[in-house]
């Protein structure tokens, strides 16, 4: 092999070799930073990673709100209608978000089965529901669960 086709092997080598590292950095980066959507079924049966932040989705338990007097600090109850977890937040929740009504929360688990949400987020309206939680209710209903 001449000195020059020697050369550009190696050089061809070496942007491979830059561009392997690369995408092996991008898509570390991006697997840390997705979020899962999990069912209340699915969190309360332990089907999550407890290390990560996940979005749990359902409907607002009637009658499962609890405030804080002096406080933002909520608590409430989601539900597919199989399974319920308790989620607790802190801050101002979203005008829409009540009793009866579809939500997702972003957060992790906590202490004894509390969700712990960093982020709540309400339908915007009658007609929409995220799209894993419509399939999730969907499924729930199917199996004859709630009417």
């Amino acid at each position: 092999m001449t000195p020059t086709r020697k050369k550009r092997l190696i050089l061809v080598m070496m942007v491979a070799v830059g561009v392997a590292i690369a995408t092996a950095i991008f898509l570390t980066a991006v697997r840390e930073n997705i979020n899962y959507f999990k069912t209340p079924t699915e969190v309360a049966t332990g089907q999550y990673n407890s290390n990560s932040t996940i979005r749990l989705g359902g409907m607002v338990k009637d009658g499962s709100v609890q405030r804080v007097t002096d406080s933002l600090k909520v608590r409430f109850a989601v539900t597919d209608f199989e399974q319920d977890v308790l989620v607790e937040y802190e801050g101002i929740l979203p005008d829409l978000f009540r009793e009866g009504q579809g939500v997702v929360t972003i957060g992790k688990m906590g202490q004894e089965d509390v969700f712990i949400a960093e982020e709540v987020l309400a339908k915007h309206d009658e007609n929409y529901m995220p799209p894993e939680a419509a399939d999730a209710l969907h499924q729930a209903k199917n199996k004859g669960d709630f009417e």
